[in-house]
């Protein structure tokens, strides 16, 4: 095995070529590959290899369990130089340096291979270790080992791809890439007829996930699988279905309303839709005295959903919230939603219902509760703050249902709890009635 030291470069040929990388492990140090052109930039986002897209556009460069596999042949002309990078997880301290052994292995057949150390790192947090480019026609492989403190943002940027709000530029017509051919395992039908992929792991990936902006795509891909270990964890099987949003919209809220609280609970449950719900969307409702339906939160448009949605008074998006009042009375809510429960359909909802307090109308709900426990809906509600949640403490134990469909938590802050924990206080409960309910035939 030949070792190039830092910036020392030698030629290779077309053939088939491995790269794989000494600690990286994702979560930890992320891999990345960049097709680069002429200007050293990608030509669109799809050009970056990453976990949550593991090819490039017409399939040259592919990441597969930690391994990349280069088809030198197949790598478009206006691409010259493929970059092969490393960035620390933005939970993880300190820098690259002190990742132990961190290393790039070339490999080709007939046994030629190239060890490309990493060299002379001090304090950065992203980094490209290897670079393999064009020279007169020919491919040769580079020991770069040269990076960024500021991190994964600063690695991106400074290969053209996006990392804010705004979407990419588009590439000019001669140069755009064709839509990447993702492996998937499985694919889904949505209720739009828009379709799902899910991965070796039981991730699903669902239309609009494409739209967001590197950073967005990472940090949601972290989320979904944290959703996923849960699932998978608890033995969930055919687990999508529907998934409802009830938020709280009363007086005693404001607080965490003014706080953007709210906005974020809302954005991390859309995580869970991904996973849970045939199209990925999350459907919602605001309820006070009264009740109003909002129009369904989607993956890419989450950002602007809650900026527009999410308030306590006046009238935002043609929604009237002043009109449903500022008191809590749950039962109006909760028979719109026993109502849209289809038993024939049987399919499996999620009802996430947050809320402040009250619930005093203990006979009511109580009755609502058993009525819909033959209805294919479990009930996940969730106390925020410390104030009495009256008859959803005691659901645990009420009696005449045919399944036991509702769980129950109280927090005094949601922001406090990692999307782990969330999570798994969330979706705790849910595979358990999913097997008694089909035991029961509420659903098939």
């Amino acid at each position: 095995m030949t070792s190039l030291t830092r910036g020392a470069n030698s030629p290779i040929d077309t053939a088939t070529t491995t790269v794989e990388v000494t600690g990286a492990r994702q979560g930890t140090v992320d891999l990345f590959v960049f097709q680069l052109g002429a200007d050293l930039k990608v030509r669109a986002d799809a050009d970056l290899v990453f976990f949550n897209n593991p090819s490039t556009p017409e399939g040259a460069v592919t990441l597969t369990g930690g391994q990349v596999t280069l088809n030198l042949e197949n790598i478009p002309e206006m691409i010259g130089t493929l970059a092969v990078a490393v960035a620390l997880d933005a939970d993880v301290l300190g820098s690259l340096s002190q990742v132990p052994g961190l290393a790039v292995t070339v490999t080709q057949p007939g046994g030629v291979s190239f060890e490309i150390p990493a060299e002379g790192l001090t304090t950065e947090r992203s980094a490209v270790l290897l670079e393999v480019y064009r020279r007169n026609g020919s491919w040769k492989v580079r020991n770069r080992s040269a990076g960024w403190s500021g991190g994964l943002d600063a690695l991106v940027t400074e290969h053209g791809v996006t990392v804010d709000e705004t979407p990419a530029q588009t590439a000019t017509p001669a140069q755009t890439p064709t839509p990447a051919q993702t492996p998937e395992l499985v694919r889904t039908a949505g209720a739009s007829g828009t379709s799902a992929t899910v991965d070796g792991d039981g991730v699903r990936t669902v239309p609009g996930e494409a739209t967001l902006s590197l950073v967005k795509r990472k940090k949601l891909n972290l989320q979904k699988r944290e959703v996923a270990k849960v699932l998978l964890h608890k033995g969930a099987s055919n687990p999508v279905g529907r998934v409802v949003l009830v938020m709280d919209n009363t007086g005693s809220m404001s607080k965490r309303y003014r706080s953007g609280e709210v906005k974020r609970i809302i954005e991390r449950m859309v995580p869970v839709a991904t996973q849970l719900d045939s199209d990925g969307n999350l459907e919602a409702y605001a309820y006070a005295q009264r009740f109003v339906k909002l129009p369904d939160v989607t993956v890419a448009d989450a950002d602007t959903w809650v900026n527009t949605y999410v308030h306590l008074r006046g009238r935002h998006g043609d929604i009237d919230f002043d009109a449903i009042g500022g008191t809590n009375n749950e039962i109006p809510i909760m028979e719109e939603i026993i109502g849209t429960l289809d038993k024939t359909a049987a399919v499996p909802t999620l009802v996430l219902f947050f809320t402040d307090g009250g619930f005093h109308a203990k006979a009511q709900i109580s009755t609502l509760m058993r009525t819909a426990s033959a209805l294919p809906a479990f009930w996940q509600f969730i106390g925020i703050g410390k104030s009495s949640f009256g008859v959803l403490e005691k659901l645990d134990n009420l009696t005449g249902r045919l399944v036991d469909n509702a769980g129950f938590f109280a927090v005094e802050n949601v922001d406090t709890l990692s999307d782990a924990a969330l999570y798994e206080l969330l979706l705790s409960e849910y595979p358990d009635w999913l097997r008694a309910a089909r035991q029961a035939r509420v659903l098939s």
